[in-house]
């Protein structure tokens, strides 16, 4: 089966980086679904993982990475009961296990579910992981109400732009809650504004008088979905005392914890990839979520977060999709389909 994959962990600029490769079909055993994979995006975690090591190291094997995909169930393993062959699904797979840059992939079918409906193999694929991680986020770290009890309730979304960012403001939305994002640039700022955002402030300026200008000297929930050391101050000043914040994004300084404990704030982080990675026993959970999130696009409930796409699924084009990630400009999700031309 065709692949991308790499051997060498080396800059996106050179042609190494991310290479075509063939591979033997994987065979789906206990749990497992075999999928057929229509398409992919790209994601952060991507680039690090292909950064993540010098470029001296070298793979035995093709490594191949993806988190993010959309495609049909061709087999089921022995043990597996949620789907069948012929389904058409999406999901974001184990970072402990080969990802899904490749024709055939191996998923637990607890972390699967049918695709939208109404959506294409392309958007479906831009939505699992960032998904996952608002989801999650916002509901099972910061214990935000699912059911609209956290109505009229503040959430600052630092990043708002990105693909969890976007996700978020429309899924805090549907929470009833109201929504302050963050952009730096006048196309971000409008790609919030279309998301659902209440209103959108600067981080690349001092956010506490911006967000007291708008009527919130602190508000009750903070997702930062950016660099955690750059905005730890900004959020710990304005956190609602006993409010709840969350991160995304490792921290590459020391933060200063001791500044919460005035307001008894609660800081979690949130890493979508721990319940598949070790192996939790609640990790149908992300079946039920993606099931639900589903729904809520087929009820016209959740926009389409997919900006740019490329065809076919090819290292080149991969390449291509890194950079863009790389560049820090990336709004929305890049998604690959197909793999042929």
């Amino acid at each position: 089966m065709k692949a991308v994959g790499l051997t060498r962990y080396l800059s996106i600029t050179d042609p190494e980086s991310l290479r075509d490769v063939d591979l033997l079909r994987p065979q789906p055993k206990e749990g497992d679904l075999l999928v057929r994979v229509e398409a992919i995006s790209v994601n952060p975690v991507d680039t690090k993982i292909r950064r993540s090591k010098g470029p001296e190291h070298h793979e035995p094997l093709p490594r191949i990475l993806g988190w993010d995909a959309a495609g049909v169930v061709e087999a089921t393993g022995d043990e597996a009961r949620l789907f069948q062959p012929g389904d058409e699904v999406y999901y974001s797979g184990s970072i402990g296990r080969p990802g899904c840059n490749s024709e055939y992939h191996l998923v637990d079918e607890r972390i699967v579910a049918k695709k939208p409906a109404s959506w294409s193999m392309a958007q479906s694929a831009a939505l699992p992981l960032t998904a996952i991680t608002a989801y999650e986020a916002l509901f099972d770290r910061m214990g935000i109400a699912i059911n609209g009890q956290s109505e009229g309730q503040v959430i600052l979304i630092i990043g708002g732009a990105g693909g969890v960012g976007s996700t978020a403001i429309q899924i805090a939305k549907l929470a009833n809650l109201r929504v302050v994002a963050t952009a730096s640039r006048a196309e971000s700022e409008s790609w919030c504004r279309r998301m659902g955002a209440d209103a959108v402030i600067d981080h690349s300026q001092s956010m506490l008088p911006q967000l007291q200008q708008l009527g919130y000297p602190t508000v009750d929930y903070i997702l930062n979905t950016s660099h955690t050391e750059q905005h730890w101050t900004a959020m710990a000043e304005a956190i609602k005392p006993q409010g709840h914040m969350c991160g995304i994004v490792d921290t590459t300084e020391l933060v200063d914890l001791n500044a919460l404990k005035p307001k008894s704030a609660t800081f979690s982080w949130e890493f979508m990839f721990t319940r598949s990675l070790y192996q939790t026993k609640d990790m149908i959970e992300q079946h039920k979520l993606l099931t639900q999130i589903a729904r809520w696009v087929d009820a016209g409930k959740i926009q389409s977060t997919l900006t740019e796409s490329l065809s076919p699924i090819n290292a080149a084009n991969l390449r291509t999709a890194h950079a863009k990630i790389e560049s820090g400009r990336m709004i929305g999700k890049f998604v690959l389909t197909g793999w042929h031309a």
